[in-house]
């Protein structure tokens, strides 16, 4: 733009004879072939002056030569190059060779060549000394000018500070001013960049080229008419004569900037739209130069925005970006045009190429806004192929660029959903919508539903499912008919329902379950052959199957409805798949709200047909996806297996199995499908493990062959091997599954079922206390075992049956097990047991009530002596808790009827002799006391010695006997319990309870030489290792109780002081101690045994604890005392002692 003025030749104020005799003296030098290409180039203006005698486009070197040597571009090149490899350490040929790239119009090879230049100057300089400051001028203007078009405008940076440091020394440097005018004008500082310009203009005023861009820095400012006048005037000059191709380039881009100022000048439609104004313009750009790029984006713009015409608008376009990445606008539209289409890899093509060009972001420093839509296409491409991770960081881009593009963020925050990245999604969508930086996002109202629908989807995939239907919910008010938010909304209901169950929130679980149903209905008006929709009402129905107590809730009359709606294309559905082996078919959708229900149609079977008629319904609506059938066989398979379970497994009558065959045939149609899937023969092995064993092993095989990190097949296949009792194998493949997730709860109790088998009870409460830990609470096998197992280990350990937090847990496990399963009589009863023990009678009775009815009506349908022998069963414990709550008439009733059921029983089958003799018993004693209560002694001797009898004087009995008659009789009943006792005693020296028995008798008649007698044994059961704690404490405070009435209280603290020798690590004993001396040693004792045995050490209670720490009498004890249990005083008078 400089007219050569400013070459590098130029500022070297080299003398062109010298060069040339420099040539003539050494013309093989390196430095020589340089300086002759570059002469015979014409670049200098000097050497141009100093020969007229041109040929094409060079100048001769001697007057002889003039007629003979012409150098074309091409050899001046070859030669320059050629001679700048054999000097490569003159920094004049770099410096020649780099302006000639230059005019050249490679930049890229300029800026190398002027790098290596301005080192080799250093060099030089360093070498003689000298500044070399031509030098360095010429070849750091050489570089600056390369860099203004070099990658721009990443380079404007350097190359305006190159500039700047040139204009400190050459004020009216053309090259300068005009580098620096076209930086500020790239960075859209116009009125400075016209400034500069204008400075260049004066050195210069006959240069057209700098008066262009000056008018047109102008006109971008705002002031179009006088940059149009000015571009009209300048188009007479000589620069942008259309005779020369470069002359021809400069007039198609004054006509372009004239036609852009006539289009603003009169935004009106109808002078837009006008063929005469800027459109004509536009044209003439083109014709002087069919390679003027801008001129086509704005003729695209002309063609769709007015003349309607978007296929010539898509040409010019095209043509445009073709000749120029750098045409944002043409790019812009392009993209958008086939993104419209669906075209992404197009897309992806314009954008990608408008990153590289380095148009989009801005230079460091610059104030041009960059531009973020290439970023944002990018990242939407990246979304469709599933690259999120890219897609991140172009949309991280976009927003970095402008942080107010709303449609970015939100794109952001689906590229994290979709990486799995749910709280930086969550964070990015909540941003979109309500920015705390007080940033404006640049939306549109009805863009916000999406954002709602996308975070709705976060809030669902971390499992916060009421914030999620809560978003549905919002989206749905403003656009009630939108199909993917309805089946979104479904979903998340399902999921939430199936995480309720997990939970064991039952309640919560039908409700929603319920609501999905009524969603249901909304989604099927809208696109009734959704294969989700019909999942997911199947699975809904399929709910109540896990929480039968709230089976009357279940909305049969809108499945129907939904079951008969037909289809979108008018098609009969077949709901007759497999009805020749599960026997459902169409006629079952109208038994669905039947109101006198058929024989053997309740409303579980009712739920359950239609549970299975909804995945029939799946099956039909996904008949063109062999993938989403493959599903749909699958997910039915499983609802007639739990049909099976629910319907068929607990029943006598084995064979039975029609749901199971229907589930096995539709496991081996989604296999058929989908062989590659492991949890599709995992499932036919659960299914075939009764009906074919071998069938069953080959699945579980093959499953774990596709897939051997399968906790759960590991745990069917040891299942297998169980019922084929191959112990051993069994243990090996539940080892294998606990390896593999130690979090699987199934896995767990595998291993207790066969610590069972091999008689280690203890090992098998502890694995199904682990699994209980770990299950959630739709496992029913893990409460079962848990539960049954725990009542195992209360009746053989009567310390732990004493303790109230070991009923808790299982006592848990049966309640949420009769609300899932109310029909499972068995474990109700055992439920009543535990509730008896912990003193909830009144709940027990409600449950034995119940439990009698249904033995009974099972009795009366079936005669069989099992349901007599449960009848019974109930009957007795039902007496025992009436006892309890002093409802002795009815206790006497139900113990009687019990008895009476028992009276002749034999069948050991049904009833082993044990359980026999143990309910007996319970009747008889139950009986015995209720009238003893009553009064009736006379009638309820028999009933004791007959228990006496049956039990063969069992000690226990006796001590049970001897307590009631003590307690509650008189004189007489007291002689009788002593005699039990004494008699007992004999047979049985070393029993517990009859010793201490006797000496607390002893003790309250004062009876010294009873005392005496059982001291001996008192004192050698209490080095008995074996006794529990309980024991322990009972022998300890009887031992006492007989000292104080021996030998008084010096005695009473002997017999202390032995117990603590005895046991010097217990805290009873020193806290006695301390009780009995006040001394300060023992209290320290009884502190510290007492700290060491706080859970889970030991079974330290808080009131324990306190009193020992108040014992000490130390200020800091009594504080932890008082904050431990501030309801005992001891810790409070203890302050209060010390304060007065």
């Amino acid at each position: 733009m400089a007219s050569h003025r400013d070459s590098a030749h130029d500022i070297l104020e080299l003398d062109i004879q010298t060069l040339r005799v420099f040539v003539a003296l050494f013309p093989n030098e390196g430095q020589s072939k340089v300086i002759k290409g570059y002469l015979s180039s014409g670049i200098s203006k000097a050497a141009r002056q100093q020969n007229p005698d041109l040929s094409e486009g060079g100048v001769a070197l001697t007057s002889d030569e003039v007629q003979n040597t012409t150098l074309s571009q091409q050899d001046c090149l070859l030669l320059m190059t050629e001679g700048l490899e054999d000097d490569k350490t003159s920094p004049l040929s770099h410096c020649l060779l780099a302006d000639y790239w230059l005019s050249l119009e490679e930049y890229e090879s300029a800026v190398e060549v002027s790098r290596k230049g301005l080192k080799l100057v250093a060099v030089e300089c360093k070498k003689s000394d000298l500044a070399l400051q031509k030098m360095k001028d010429a070849l750091n203007s050489t570089l600056a000018t390369a860099l203004v078009y070099y990658q721009a405008p990443r380079n404007h940076p350097e190359a305006k500070s190159i500039f700047q440091s040139i204009l400190k020394r050459q004020p009216q440097s053309t090259t300068a001013l005009i580098g620096i005018g076209l930086i500020l004008e790239e960075e859209e500082e116009y009125s400075e960049a016209a400034e500069f310009l204008e400075k260049a203009l004066k050195h210069d005023p006959a240069n057209g080229r700098i008066g262009a861009e000056a008018a047109w820095c102008q006109a971008l400012n705002g002031d179009y008419q006088t940059g149009l006048d000015r571009l009209e005037e300048y188009l007479s000059y000589p620069q942008l004569d259309a005779s020369t191709e470069r002359g021809r380039q400069l007039r198609a881009h004054a006509l372009y900037r004239i036609g852009v100022c006539v289009w603003e000048l009169d935004p009106s439609k109808s002078a837009r739209k006008s063929r005469q104004g800027a459109y004509a313009k536009f044209l003439a750009a083109i014709k002087a130069d069919p390679n003027c790029a801008p001129a086509y984006t704005k003729l695209g713009i002309w063609y769709e925005d007015y003349n309607r015409d978007r296929r010539r608008a898509r040409q010019c376009f095209q043509k445009a970006f073709e000749l120029s990445p750098s045409e944002l606008e043409a790019a812009e539209r392009l993209a958008r045009s086939f993104a419209d289409q669906g075209e992404w890899d197009i897309v992806e093509v314009i954008a990608q190429r408008v990153v590289d060009s380095g148009k989009a972001r801005p230079a460091p420093g610059s104030k041009r806004k960059g531009i973020s839509w290439p970023f944002s296409a990018l990242g939407v491409v990246q979304m469709n192929k599933l690259e999120f991770q890219k897609s991140i960081v172009s949309f991280l881009s976009a927003l970095r660029i402008s942080p107010e593009d709303y449609h970015s963020y939100v794109g952001l925050g689906e590229s994290y959903h979709n990486s799995g990245r749910y709280n930086s999604a969550m964070r990015a969508f909540n941003y979109a919508e309500n920015p705390t930086d007080g940033v404006k996002m640049n939306k549109v109202d009805g863009d916000k539903w999406f954002t709602t629908y996308m975070l709705a989807n976060v809030h669902r995939e971390l499992g916060e499912f009421d914030e999620a239907i809560q978003s549905y919910e919002g989206v749905l008010e403003g656009r009630p008919a939108e199909f993917g938010v309805l089946i979104a909304l479904l979903q998340s209901l399902i999921e939430k329902a199936w995480r309720c169950v997990e939970t064991g929130f039952f309640g919560e679980a039908a409700s929603t379950a319920t609501k999905a149903i009524k969603v249901a209905r909304r989604t099927a008006e809208c696109k009734p052959d959704a294969f989700n929709l019909w999942k997911a009402v199947g699975d809904a129905a399929a709910v109540f199957a896990w929480v039968q107590e709230k089976l009357s809730d279940i909305p049969l009359g809108d499945i129907k409805e939904l079951l008969n709606m037909a289809t979108a294309t008018g098609t009969d559905v077949n709901y007759e798949i497999h009805q020749d082996v599960d026997g459902i078919g169409k006629d079952q959708v109208g038994q669905l709200t039947a109101d006198t229900p058929e024989e053997g149609n309740s409303l579980l079977v009712r739920m359950l047909h239609a549970s299975i008629l909804a995945q029939k319904r799946a099956i039909h609506s996904c008949a063109d996806d062999i993938h989403a059938q493959a599903v749909a066989w699958y997910n039915l398979g499983w609802t007639e297996y739990r049909a099976h379970v629910c319907l068929e497994q607990e029943r006598k009558d084995s064979d039975v199995t029609k749901f199971l065959r229907a589930s096995m045939k539709c496991f081996k149609r989604a296999i058929e499908l989908e062989a590659g899937n492991a949890e599709f023969w995992n499932s036919l092995g659960v299914i075939t493990t009764t009906l074919n064993p071998k069938v069953a092993q080959h699945s579980f095989v093959r499953s774990l062959h596709l897939n051997e990190h399968s906790a759960r097949t590991w745990t069917n296949l040891g299942t297998l091997y169980l019922l084929q009792n191959d112990q051993e194998l069994a243990h090996m493949a539940f080892s294998r599954s606990q390896s593999t997730d130690p979090d699987y709860a199934l896995g767990w109790v595998g291993e207790g079922i066969v610590a069972l088998l091999f008689g280690d009870a203890k090992e098998a409460l502890s694995h199904f206390t682990h699994a209980f830990e770990l299950s959630e609470s739709s496992s029913l096998l893990a409460k079962r075992q848990y539960a049954v197992s725990t009542f195992d280990h209360l009746i053989t350990s009567p310390a732990a049956s004493n303790n109230i937090t070991h009923l808790v847990q299982p006592l848990f496990a049966l309640n949420q097990l009769i609300y899932q399963e109310p029909y499972d009589i068995p474990h109700k009863h055992l439920a009543a047991l535990f509730m008896e023990r912990v003193g909830s009678h009144d709940t027990a009775i409600a449950a034995l009530t119940s439990i009698c009815e249904a033995a009974e009506e099972e009795y009366n349908e079936s005669e069989s002596t099992a349901a007599l022998a449960h009848y019974a069963q109930a009957k007795s414990d039902l007496s025992r808790n009436l006892l309890a709550t002093q409802q002795f008439d009815a206790a006497v009733e139900e113990a009687e009827t019990a008895l009476d059921l028992l009276d002749e029983f034999d069948d050991p089958a049904s009833l082993s002799p044990t359980a026999l003799a143990q309910t007996r018993l319970s009747a008889h004693l139950t009986c015995g006391l209720a009238r003893y209560y009553l009064g009736d002694l006379d009638a309820s001797l028999p009933h004791f010695r007959t228990a006496l009898e049956e039990t063969k004087s069992d000690p226990d009995i006796i001590c049970l006997l001897a307590e009631v008659l003590w307690a509650k009789g008189g004189e007489t009943e007291k002689e009788v319990a002593r005699e039990q006792l004494f008699t007992a005693v004999e047979k049985h020296p070393k029993h517990v309870g009859i010793l201490t028995l006797l000496s607390a008798i002893a003790v309250l008649d004062s009876d010294t030489d009873t005392c005496e007698a059982v001291w001996d044994d008192l004192q050698a059961l209490r080095a008995n290792t074996s006794l529990d704690e309980t024991q322990q404490a009972r022998l300890e405070k009887v031992c006492e109780a007989i000292a104080m009435v021996v030998g008084g209280e010096k005695e009473v603290l002997q017999e202390i002081k032995r117990s603590v020798v005895m046991a010097p690590w217990k805290h009873e004993a020193w806290q006695r101690l301390t009780e009995a001396t006040e001394d300060s040693f023992p209290a320290d004792f009884a502190k510290e045994t007492g700290v060491r045995h706080v859970p889970p050490n030991g079974t330290m209670r808080p009131v324990d604890l306190s009193k020992a720490l108040a014992g000490t009498g130390i200020v800091a004890d009594l504080q932890n005392a008082v904050f431990l249990t501030p309801w005992v005083g001891r810790g409070w008078g203890g302050l209060g002692e010390i304060e007065g």
